[in-house]
């Protein structure tokens, strides 16, 4: 059996509908959108901001400047090296017992914001109700925290006796040299458990990428092939990247565990210390966030031999390819059989939801500026309902994940790229076992199969779209004003300054307190929730205040340094409420 590729050719999208919003994108010179996106900027931020806003070719796609930092008053999504150790790939393992060194509010900024559910098996302890910290002031800034460092480990394992320990260093240990792995190894000679750090200091790289990379280089070092008893299953994987926001990764599991395939462990949603210790015993890695764990993949390929490719189980047709390259890979008649009857089974289902939510949202437009792969991922959600994506982007991401990772080699490893480690990895004497043979892999090869076949998102998107990496405020809301698009799907951090601008935005951080949106029946419950969202009346109703009176000033008018300085600066302080 031969499987269709898995991506999307946007030369097969129907021509949008006069009088849609769709039509009205499509009539808009793309090439002067972004010129006049760019034009407020100085010289030197326009040169730099130019080559991170393409318009897209999906059959070349352009070079596009990522992964590099953020022009200083930009008002920007990203967060920080810690906040993407600590908390996307760490934070969800929930019998780890997690605990922030620095200051109060890291701990607390990474503690449940994303949603990362979690149910422990009886006996289990979930550690994700707690946010731990050590607090540091004023002297331990002045003296060091080593101290407080190892004092805090002994009481955390005084009143948990957990299995594990992860130990997050914050920009503050890094500025003053706390060497945090030294206490940990120290803890665990003490202690007699599995202790250990991440030196993901906020700063240390240009986003909260670097996080993911350093997270990953760690649990691969202190976690990773602890224990080498398989799980009993015949067909055994890992699912990477998923970090069941909302309940995305029950719903993934379900549905594997109907076609009959075993998830060992799911990096890192709603997993166990143990479920990771052994994650090396599989036979297949699948990927859905490429951008946050490829790195683990790869290492984990080149140690144990268990090879990868990426899956997205976020639309009805990107999830029936997902499950039938799985299938293709372990080449079981029986499992694809039981797999084409489970996709007709929910697709029985699904397609009336899909059908009718369709005849509401056909021809709508929607706008995508998530982290990870969501801005990728979720335009087939779009698409599944006949709306179009007009434009998209990452927080974080880097070249490849926009280009392909036919760019790999190309890509040039720059400064802060440095700051994070390189581990060197070796095929493991006893352990390193291919999973296909030559002849194996040459047979799949000629049914169209491919591992690492990512093309990343440029190829997928229609031509004349725009691409925006690390998206700016200002940029938001002239893409608003300009586009008028149906819904935005971003974070947290811009919600509400769109919806103050009269568009519905569906938050696919923590997915406002909803989900899953993954596999069929998570298709389902995005379709309503989208068609809630953008075919109610009451985001015409929302206006800026400075377009109902005339009298409230559309720009902040500012004060001079000394407010009292001049007669004007009296009449400026008073209108600004001074």
């Amino acid at each position: 059996m031969s499987i269709s590729p898995m991506t999307h050719d946007p030369s097969t999208e129907p021509a949008p509908e006069p009088g849609t919003s769709a039509a009205h994108a499509a009539s808009l010179n793309s090439a002067e959108v972004r010129e006049k996106m760019l034009e407020i900027y100085p010289d030197k931020t326009k040169k730099k901001r130019a080559k991170q806003l393409l318009v897209n070719d999906p059959s070349a796609p352009a070079q596009i400047a990522a992964n590099t930092r953020t022009i200083p008053g930009i008002i920007t999504q990203r967060g920080c090296t810690y906040a993407g150790c600590r908390g996307v790939v760490i934070g969800p393992m929930h019998d780890v017992l997690h605990i922030t060194h620095g200051p109060i509010g890291c701990s607390f900024y990474s503690w449940q914001t994303r949603r990362n559910l979690a149910r422990p098996k009886p006996g289990q302890t979930n550690y994700l109700q707690y946010s731990m910290t050590t607090d540091m002031m004023e002297d331990e800034i002045i003296f060091g925290g080593d101290k407080k460092l190892a004092a805090a480990i002994r009481e955390a394992y005084a009143i948990f006796k957990p299995k594990a320990i992860a130990v997050y260093a914050t920009c503050p240990v890094g500025l003053i040299g706390d060497d945090i792995h030294t206490v940990c190894r120290l803890a665990k000679q003490e202690l007699g458990i599995n202790i250990f750090g991440f030196s993901c200091e906020g700063y240390k790289g240009v986003s909260q990428s670097a996080g993911h990379h350093i997270a990953n280089n760690g649990v691969f070092k202190h976690m990773v092939g602890l224990d080498d008893t398989p799980d009993d299953a015949e067909f055994r994987i890992n699912m990477l990247g998923e970090y069941n926001i909302g309940g995305d990764a029950w719903e993934i599991d379900t549905l594997l565990r109907k076609c009959g395939i075993h998830i060992t462990a799911t990096l890192s949603g709603d997993i166990s210390y143990e479920q990771v210790t052994r994650c090396h015993t599989v036979d297949l890695n699948i990927v859905q966030c490429h951008r946050s764990i490829n790195y683990m993949a790869d290492m984990m390929e080149t140690k144990f031999g268990i090879p990868w490719f990426k899956v997205n189980f976020i639309g009805a047709n990107s999830t029936i390819k997902s499950l039938r390259k799985i299938a293709q890979f372990f080449d079981s008649k029986k499992l694809t059989d039981r797999v084409e009857e489970v996709i007709a089974e929910e697709m029985a289902v699904l397609r009336p939801v899909m059908e009718d939510v369709k005849s509401r949202c056909k021809g709508k437009t929607a706008a995508l500026f998530v982290g990870g792969s969501r801005a990728h991922h979720y335009q087939d959600l779009f698409r599944d309902i006949g709306m179009s994506v007009i434009a998209a982007g990452y927080e974080f991401a880097h070249r490849d994940d926009y280009e392909g990772r036919a760019v790999l080699p190309t890509i040039k490893v720059d400064a802060d790229s440095r700051n994070i480690e390189e581990i060197e990895v070796e095929a493991d004497p006893k352990r390193y076992r291919p999973r296909k043979s030559e002849e194996q892999n040459a047979a799949l090869a000629a049914g169209g199969f491919s591992y690492k076949d990512y093309e990343g998102m440029m190829r997928e998107m229609r031509k004349e779209t725009l691409v925006i990496d690390d998206i700016s405020h200002h940029e938001i809301e002239k893409l608003i004003e300009i586009y008028k698009p149906d819904i935005i799907g971003s974070g947290i951090k811009e919600k509400f300054i769109i919806e103050k601008l009269g568009v519905p935005c569906k938050q696919l951080h923590s997915y406002d307190y909803s989900g899953p949106y993954a596999a069929f029946v998570g298709a389902a419950n995005f379709y309503n929730e989208v068609d809630r969202m953008v075919n109610t009346k009451v985001w015409k109703l929302v206006s800026s205040p400075w377009r109902k009176d005339s009298s409230v000033p559309a720009k902040p008018v500012y004060a001079p340094r000394s407010r009292n300085s001049t007669e004007e600066g009296q009449k400026n302080w008073k209108r600004t409420g001074g």
